[in-house]
């Protein structure tokens, strides 16, 4: 369908109108089971972080934290006073 075709059947749907209640959510591809497509909104997952990436990123989020704590701007790579 063109935007010209979507636009008018916009504009002569009724605004106020009830939704069927057997109506059922659009479904582009080979997805369902869900009220959102998967690539609007996908399944939300758990990654184990285990070895030594796991400590590098606790001590990188807990500098910045303290950085931010004592009024240091880290942002642009270097610790000025702002």
């Amino acid at each position: 369908m063109t935007d010209a075709e979507l636009t008018e059947l916009a504009l002569a749907a009724e605004p106020d109108g009830r939704i069927d209640p057997d109506a059922v959510p659009l479904v582009l591809g080979d997805e369902g089971g869900g009220l959102l497509a998967s690539w609007y909104m996908p399944p939300a997952t758990v990654a184990r972080v285990s070895g030594w990436k796991a400590p590098v990123v606790v001590t990188l989020v807990v500098t910045l934290v303290v950085l931010e704590a004592l009024g240091l701007c880290s942002v642009f790579g270097q610790v000025v006073v702002g």
